[in-house]
């Protein structure tokens, strides 16, 4: 499973040239509140099993959270139940603002 993580970089370049992906902030609605990446979709990390059936597709589902680490279990739990396209965004929305975007606040 050497592919299971991105890089912020990678995932901007994907949104810069449109690629078709999802794009999923595994947060609470609250975290979301604070900051958030354009185009994702809420689905909070306890909602994922019962969102299953909107994530089984043939693009790549790309999680994120705060710093990675749920956002990697998600990915992991999704591979498991045959998403075979999930990742997770390593350092999640902290080093997307430490890296790629100081303008999305950093919590």
């Amino acid at each position: 499973m050497d592919d299971l993580q991105i890089t912020p970089s990678q995932v901007k370049s994907l949104l810069d040239r449109k690629e078709d992906f999802l794009l999923i902030d595994v947060r609470e609605p609250w975290e979301t509140q604070l900051c958030s990446l354009p185009g994702a979709q809420l689905i909070p990390m306890g909602a994922i099993p019962a969102n299953l059936q909107k994530l089984d597709v043939e693009t790549d589902v790309i999680c994120y959270c705060h710093h990675g680490v749920r956002s990697l279990d998600v990915a992991v739990w999704l591979r498991s139940q045959g998403v075979a396209g999930a990742k997770s965004m390593a350092g999640g929305i902290d080093r997307w603002s430490a890296e790629i975007d100081p303008t999305v606040p950093r919590y």
